[in-house]
């Protein structure tokens, strides 16, 4: 079989240092809010969380099913692409504390300013007593784990291990910028070229899981115990990296993303076959095999996912709007408010017996709204809260 045709761009044109791809931006923009959404819809499902509803609906659960496979690890492929245009402007050193300036100030203001507040509301949901919100805060520097205490980053986790993921790449990232890195990526080049050829990293993504994941099984977010899900999503930030790093590379995914979507589609069905399957089995979820099917296939709908996205946005979305510049900004303080304030907003509103669909409409408007005004008309306007939002 031989490689597809690349279009006119020569091999090796790197991006240059000025060139936006507003496509990236668009659906960093899609997947914040999409998260909100996501973050509402966990009150309504079986799973654990913060605060929940006695009504649970089955219905949202199939959707939320697949978004866990796509959301987060879209997110991380789009940060390695911005940081390989991070890179082109600024030094490795530079690049180092441009990340603790908007990753590093942000996790520790979130840790102790706006994470709290959740525990708080999670506790009293559960019947325990404070005094007031001052008596409960005290605890938070007590400094023990949540859920024992209440210190925690909940889910503030993506910024934590996407500030080590930057840290720890440095060298790697480096070594791409020297000749024999750039024989890598040649490398690269030639595999991807093929019709599906970036499909088989997600070999790379499952080995990475069968060697973890018998020592770390859980997706914790606590990176002390959760080495295979943070090596799951690294691996994907690299490729976010890597597959951006060459304009070549662009035009490849985007004359491919038909392949990706067909992939995506595949898995997809087969997820909804497993999970159908368990629900009339639930023995088989004791089942080393059967675990081992679900697992290959999810990992493998992850990366598919994740390709047929930036190749359909590459053709269809890489191109600037006058709102654009303002979303990009405000979606990054929106993702660190908006799962509080659905915490905040949901404990009071469950207490209306609202019913699923009203209850998930009303809290989702209004967490909606009140993270949007919360942004534009106080931490976009006052610069401390610039800074400790990661804005510039």
């Amino acid at each position: 079989m031989k490689p597809q045709s690349t279009s006119t761009l020569t091999t090796k044109e790197a991006a240059p240092p000025t060139l936006r791809r507003y496509d990236l931006d668009w659906l960093r923009v899609f997947c914040i809010i999409v998260l909100l959404y996501y973050h509402v819809g966990m009150i309504y499902v079986p799973w654990g969380w913060h605060i929940k509803s006695e009504e649970k609906s089955q219905f949202l659960r199939w959707i939320m099913i697949w978004l866990h496979h796509w959301r987060m690890p879209l997110l991380f492929f789009i940060s390695g692409a911005g940081t390989y245009f991070a890179l082109r402007r600024r030094s490795f050193s530079g690049y180092a504390g441009e990340r603790v300036k908007r990753l590093f100030i942000p996790l520790v203001f979130g840790m102790f300013v706006i994470v709290p507040p959740q525990i708080y509301y999670e506790r009293i949901s559960n019947g325990i007593v404070f005094e007031s919100y001052a008596d409960f805060y005290k605890s938070v520097f007590d400094f023990v784990p949540y859920p024992k205490g209440s210190f925690s980053w909940h889910h503030l986790w993506f910024i934590a291990y996407l500030f080590l993921y930057a840290l720890i790449s440095i060298p790697l990232f480096r070594w791409l910028k020297s000749s024999s890195g750039s024989r890598f990526l040649d490398k690269i080049e030639k595999i991807i070229s093929y019709k599906g050829g970036a499909l088989w990293y997600a070999l790379m993504i499952v080995l990475s899981q069968v060697i973890l994941q018998p020592f770390f099984p859980d997706e914790t977010h606590a990176l002390t115990d959760d080495w295979a899900y943070f090596v799951f999503n690294i691996l994907i930030f690299w490729g976010g990296y890597v597959l951006v790093s060459r304009r070549v590379f662009w035009e490849i995914m985007a004359n491919q993303r038909r392949t990706y979507l067909w992939a995506t589609l595949v898995t997809t069905v087969a997820l909804y076959i497993f999970f159908t399957v368990y629900q009339f089995r639930p023995e088989l979820n004791d089942v080393a095999w059967a675990d081992i099917l679900w697992d290959v296939n999810s990992f493998c709908l992850t990366w598919f996912s994740v390709l047929a996205s930036i190749g359909y946005g590459y053709k269809y979305l890489n191109r600037p709007h006058p709102l654009l510049a303002t979303l990009n900004e405000g979606v990054y303080p929106f993702y660190i408010l908006h799962q509080t304030v659905i915490v905040v907003i949901g404990y009071y509103l469950l207490k209306l017996n609202l019913g699923v669909w009203g209850g998930f409409l009303v809290i989702s408007t209004l967490s909606l709204l009140v993270s949007v005004g919360l942004y534009w008309l106080v931490i976009k306007r006052i610069r401390p809260l610039r800074i400790l939002f990661g804005l510039k």
